[in-house]
């Protein structure tokens, strides 16, 4: 799976992004991240990409043109994608911009996006970019919550850590996908490892008995146990969900 990042900082997004669990799998060659630099696209001599907002207002907005130029670049090293994704081609790669206004990112959002084989995530800065070249590109908007950061990166990084994980092989045990929070809707069952017990508290005896039901039995309790009082609202919604099957 391939994911570029447009950016006006490379460097931030490559450094919080080349570690641990990504790290491996970017050098398993399992998924491929290049950050690119929108700067490097403007036509500006002093290398501006921002200008003041017609209208007036406080702060500066990224400009149309080195945004759409760089997505245009993007494009060409994208095979068997038209130079006109804007027109409607079917073969173009979604192009998510980060933005507070945007649907809010999910597990099972997620999920649906590691299906993809090229994601494009836009980076936005200063006090957003110019409506022209987002309605051009066609964007989705995805928010990580209802706040407001400074740039795009931040949520660019967390979403491709989410999205990657869930890429094949990138985990190495692909079933820590499955069980974790939110991939059936419930927060994820208490753990527990070594030693058996610890300040007097032991683990509970279900899974120390190894039998497979009776702890598949117990995690699904517990999850859903653990929902019910953490995420009243994921428990409603899980409960809504129940009385829908048949």
């Amino acid at each position: 799976m391939n994911f570029y990042i447009m950016t006006l900082f490379p460097e931030m997004v490559m450094g919080g992004l080349n570690n641990s669990i990504i790290k491996r799998a970017l050098e398993k060659g399992l998924i491929r991240i290049e950050a690119v630099n929108i700067r490097d696209y403007t036509l500006d001599k002093h290398n501006k990409v921002d200008d003041y907002p017609f209208g007036g207002g406080a702060g500066m907005l990224m400009q149309a043109q080195p945004v759409y130029d760089c997505y245009k670049a993007i494009l060409k090293n994208i095979e068997n994608v038209t130079d006109s994704p804007e027109d409607g081609a079917a073969n173009a790669p979604r192009v998510l911009y980060m933005s507070p206004q945007g649907k809010t990112f999910t597990q099972k959002m997620a999920q649906e996006l590691a299906q993809e084989e090229n994601l494009i995530l836009l980076c936005g800065h200063y006090e957003g970019i110019d409506q022209r070249v987002l309605d051009r590109m066609n964007v989705e908007e995805v928010s990580i919550g209802d706040y407001v950061l400074t740039g795009g990166e931040l949520p660019a990084m967390v979403m491709v850590d989410t999205i990657a994980r869930l890429v094949p092989g990138v985990l190495n045990n692909d079933d820590s996908a499955v069980d974790e929070s939110f991939a059936d809707g419930l927060l994820e069952y208490p753990q527990y490892t070594r030693p058996e017990e610890w300040e007097g508290m032991k683990v509970p005896e279900v899974l120390l008995s190894g039998h497979h039901k009776n702890i598949a039995t117990w995690r699904r309790e517990q999850a859903i146990e653990n929902t019910r009082l953490k995420r009243p609202d994921l428990y409603e919604r899980f409960l809504e969900d129940e009385k829908k099957k048949p």
